[in-house]
């Protein structure tokens, strides 16, 4: 695959785990699926789905995230969430806001998302971002299957949330190469403009010129 597709092994069945999202934007993820959600049951039923290990491997791609999910009953059912990429124009807002703030990338580079970064566009998903898809005959969405899928991709944000700018339209490559763009960029102009600045301003008079003479 390449870097804009990548690619995750299926989670084992995981009885008994705790919260689903541990990150403050796991949680957002999550929660943007469940107030999009018509049946509270399908949701049940996804999250005993997601802890079953029912979700096979998970693949992450700009605007898309997919698996294949088993059924209890049924399946195995071709699932998908499909999320928006950022516009060109949101895109170089939040790379400036990255570029004029080292702690950002810094916090990026660490796996965190900070808070400030994600304000500055609509990087999270909110109600009815979140646009579930799948082949079963169920007609709720998201339907137990998709539930389940966007509950397991809650997993893989809280240890990578590179995933969700690929999500939304980047690879980590990508921003990492525009990020060191812009940062040369802004230390080439402080430095020409501090030497602009020290050629431009005149050396101050020798003071011994306007000592007065005693006459």
């Amino acid at each position: 695959m390449t870097d804009r597709v990548r690619g995750f092994p299926a989670f084992p069945a995981r009885p008994g785990r705790g919260p689903f999202a541990r990150t403050w934007w796991g949680r957002a993820w999550l929660q943007a699926m469940e107030d999009t959600a018509l049946d509270l049951r399908q949701l049940k039923k996804g999250r005993s789905y997601a802890a079953a290990g029912l979700v096979g491997p998970i693949t992450v791609s700009p605007g898309l995230i997919t698996a294949t999910t088993e059924d209890a009953d049924d399946g195995p059912y071709r699932t998908g969430v499909h999320l928006a990429e950022l516009s060109a124009t949101d895109w170089e807002l939040l790379l400036d806001r990255a570029a004029d703030h080292s702690g950002h990338l810094a916090a990026l580079l660490d796996r965190h998302l900070p808070p400030e970064l994600a304000e500055v566009v609509p990087l999270l998903p909110g109600i009815g971002d979140l646009d579930p898809d799948c082949d079963c005959p169920g007609w709720e969405l998201p339907c137990r299957h998709a539930a389940a899928l966007s509950f397991q991709v809650a997993w893989l944000l809280d240890a990578d949330p590179f995933l969700l700018l690929l999500a939304r339209g980047r690879t980590e490559q990508e921003i990492l190469d525009e990020l060191g763009r812009r940062t040369a960029t802004r230390v080439t102009t402080g430095v020409l403009a501090a030497d602009v600045y020290a050629r431009e301003v005149p050396p101050l008079p020798d003071l011994a010129e306007f000592t007065p003479r005693v006459r």
